[in-house]
């Protein structure tokens, strides 16, 4: 789905939902992060948008000390209730750009499909800023892509979208090299040893499900209620003519990059 600016502020109205359809990352991701960086209970790491906690469990369990910053106030909220259990762990209600913090003081920052919110010039460069030296930031994020298993399933739903989101599900599968490219920016605001990694696995849902994933995605909630429910009907009713399931196949990309 395509990212449209200023639209951060509709997660804090689903926050519930999006917590239980929304996915979280693969174990894999987190092993590649600790290989690069040691995280331990003396650690300082800051998570950037947590949402609602998608990303945030496999740090925690380090023991290390986590601020989680988030703009959405509900979101805040419901991410301090959930990790409540774990005393080195904080949220703070703002925009990264606002969140104040000693420069040259964090070992880890770390973001999962939220740093796009941040206009690059001022997100890479306060990460930076924030790092001690040889602190690391880690970026990642989830793509979905249109369900290959299922011949006919993409061009039933591309009838729908053409009808209330022109364009919406156009666009290549994530690849290598976007991954890449992405990593790469670091290394305009100072970041050396840029890598990158790619994991890949599917998720299946029925119509109903579906659905109520799709009422998480930001440019789907900013659609006027009653035509959002006539949209999301056509594609239930799309996937249930062809047999009720429906696989996204998702390209997760992660990007480290170190401060020297």
């Amino acid at each position: 789905m395509p990212i449209i600016k200023g639209l951060e502020w509709t997660f804090n109205t689903v926050y519930k939902e999006y917590d239980k359809w929304r996915p979280t990352y693969v174990k894999e991701l987190y092993k590649d992060i600790f290989a690069y960086k040691d995280i331990n209970p003396s650690s300082k790491v800051v998570e950037v948008g947590i949402g609602t906690g998608q990303a945030t469990l496999p740090i925690l369990e380090t023991g290390c000390f986590l601020t989680a910053v988030e703009y959405g106030d509900k979101l805040s909220i419901y991410a301090k209730q959930k990790f409540a259990s774990h005393r080195k762990f904080d949220v703070v209600n703002a925009k990264f750009e606002d969140f104040e913090c000693e420069d040259n003081s964090v070992d880890l920052i770390y973001s999962a499909s939220a740093f796009h919110w941040i206009p690059e010039e001022i997100g890479y460069a306060k990460a930076y800023n924030l790092l001690k030296s040889g602190g690391v930031f880690a970026r990642f994020a989830n793509h979905p892509y249109k369900d290959k298993s299922r011949p006919g399933m993409h061009e039933a739903l591309q009838k729908v979208y053409d009808v209330y989101m022109p364009n919406s599900l156009d666009g290549e599968e994530y690849s290598e090299d976007n991954a890449k490219n992405r990593a790469n920016i670091a290394k305009k605001y100072g970041f050396i040893d840029i890598d990158y990694k790619m994991y890949y696995r599917t998720r299946t849902f029925t119509s109903d499900e579906y659905i109520l994933l799709l009422g998480t995605y930001s440019d789907h909630i900013s659609i006027q209620e009653d035509k959002r429910k006539k949209f999301f009907a056509e594609i239930k009713n799309a996937i249930d003519e062809l047999g009720g399931l429906i696989t996204l196949y998702d390209s997760i990309d992660l990007a480290l990059a170190r401060k020297p």
